[in-house]
């Protein structure tokens, strides 16, 4: 404070919005929930669920009241990514963005993904779809699918996008479908193994050898 007689009405103040980033894995791509837009500014178009924090809420609860009633998603808890300021990311004002991450499994949003308003779209298929989202959005897409793969590459899957049980091959090309990279096999395997639970089950061999089964280990979970 200047002195004892400042405001802090006496402060220019932003208005606040939340933005999510809900990613999961589709057809051997990362992909990210858009939903289109009801609102009159950029009427129609793909964007992050979004929403201006109300007075007196809580930036969990916005999110959490956006993801509802914007892309009918229900019982997540997303984690802050990072807050996004440029002063030119809204032509309506000075907007600050609270974005947020959430990794959910495929299954899981396909109750939502029946709505016509609501979208997967490829971060690697479909660059300009992505590049073209309103509201500086490519950016906090970017940025959570970089936090996306720093969290696959400390643990074997922390989104619980793979159903348990599974074998390690289908856990390396989910790494591999999240990396965006082929990955070695030995490697991969040396370093994944410890942190994984063996369930003394064999795979069925549907697609080769029979493989041994595997599950999370005590630290996985939805962790991401």
């Amino acid at each position: 404070m200047n002195g004892s007689s400042t405001s802090l009405l006496d402060y220019p103040r932003p208005s606040v919005a939340v933005d999510t980033a809900v990613l999961t894995v589709s057809d051997g791509s990362v992909c990210v929930l858009l939903v289109r837009r009801a609102e009159d500014h950029q009427h129609g178009k793909w964007a992050l669920p979004g929403t201006f924090l109300r007075e007196r809420e809580t930036l969990s609860d916005a999110v959490l009241r956006c993801l509802r009633e914007k892309a009918g998603i229900s019982g997540r808890v997303p984690r802050q990514l990072q807050v996004f300021d440029d002063p030119g990311r809204d032509d309506r004002g000075w907007v600050l963005s609270v974005a947020h991450v959430d990794v959910v499994p495929l299954a899981a949003l396909e109750e939502a993904l029946k709505s016509d308003g609501v979208w997967l779209a490829s971060v690697t298929g479909e660059p300009e779809l992505i590049a073209g989202l309103p509201y500086g959005h490519a950016d906090i897409v970017g940025k959570a699918v970089e936090w996306l793969r720093a969290a696959y590459a400390e643990a074997p899957d922390p989104g619980a996008l793979l159903e348990e049980p599974f074998t390690l091959k289908d856990l390396r090309e989910l790494h591999e479908v999240v990396a965006d990279a082929p990955l070695m096999r030995d490697t991969f395997r040396r370093f994944m193994e410890p942190k994984l639970a063996g369930t003394g089950q064999m795979s069925d061999g549907t697609r080769g050898r029979p493989s041994r089964l595997w599950v999370r280990g005590d630290q996985q979970g939805n962790q991401a």
